[in-house]
């Protein structure tokens, strides 16, 4: 981390301008994803100083666009400020994407801020299967990077109505025939394991479209206790819906359960975090360190 400068969660906390941004408790525990944990505390030392940085980079994308174009005596191209969120399976992505909307969107009532996954790229369980990656899903070569990319190009462009493919968590794979929308925001947030991922091939940068990039960053031994707390979680939460992907494993032997929990983590989620997603943490702007409970201790920001 050389080309890091680091802040102690009290140092970064004071650097908290006072935007006092209003958000109540019950909004964060529905901003919560599962074993995540956010209070108020979070809020004022680790978030607003977050939302104030944001805040400068947004501004001066927004200068550097219009020299631009005022340079080469064109009309500005309306596109997003986009924020890429990396980091490994249970860190707490979704947490983080979705609180940082919520508080982007308070500071900044005029502006339209979307957030989205990168799940929808992976390609559908059939398509793994028949390239027989079902064993490799959440790697690289699982997903379709081109059509990423293309997205990718669309939205820098300013296209207005950008159609994108949604990921069910519930089902374990594409949502047939059901899409979602980039409908020209200010800030578009992104969040997902590959955000700052070379692909295979090396060809594709999907990471060259990001204007700031934040990675959440822990110890492998505390990662792997969340993401075997929320499979726990997610058993106990759909153990009366067959519709869902946990609802088998919640009626089988919960030990059996666990332990095939366990070897996904130490077969897949590790090998993928250690191989494609850890060595991608220096190429960030901002990391994010948590601890036990996902107490954020330190704030990393890259110098160049």
């Amino acid at each position: 981390m050389k080309s890091f400068t680091h802040f102690s969660r009290r140092k970064w906390a004071n650097l908290n301008p006072n935007l006092n941004i209003q958000v109540s408790h019950e909004e964060l525990e529905k901003i919560n994803s599962h074993g995540d944990v956010l209070s108020i505390a979070d809020v004022r030392q680790v978030y607003e100083p977050l939302v104030a940085y944001i805040g400068i980079m947004f501004e001066q994308s927004k200068k550097a666009e219009k020299s631009k174009a005022d340079f080469l005596k064109q009309a500005m191209t309306k596109r997003p400020f986009i924020i890429g969120i990396s980091g490994s399976v249970s860190v707490g992505k979704s947490t983080t994407s979705r609180l940082l909307r919520l508080l982007l969107q308070r500071t900044y009532p005029d502006l339209k801020i979307q957030r989205m996954t990168t799940d929808g790229f992976l390609y559908t369980n059939n398509e793994l299967k028949v390239k027989n990656l079902m064993s490799r899903k959440g790697f690289p070569e699982s997903y379709n990077m081109q059509r990423l990319n293309d997205f990718l190009t669309d939205v820098v462009r300013g296209k207005e109505d950008i159609v994108y493919p949604l990921y069910s968590q519930g089902i374990s794979d594409i949502v047939p025939d059901k899409f979602g929308h980039v409908l020209s925001p200010d800030i578009l947030i992104i969040e997902g394991i590959n955000t700052l991922q070379l692909p295979p091939n090396g060809t594709i940068v999907s990471s060259d479209f990001y204007d700031l990039s934040i990675y959440l960053d822990a110890d492998e031994d505390l990662i792997e206790s969340w993401f075997l707390s929320r499979f726990n979680e997610l058993m106990e939460q759909n153990k009366n819906n067959p519709d869902n992907y946990y609802y088998h494993w919640a009626h089988s032997n919960r030990k059996e359960a666990i332990n095939a929990a366990k070897e996904v983590w130490q077969s897949v989620n590790l090998v993928n975090l250690r191989e494609f997603i850890a060595p991608t943490k220096t190429r960030a702007n901002v990391v994010l360190h948590k601890t036990r409970g996902h107490h954020i201790d330190s704030v990393y920001l890259r110098c160049y």
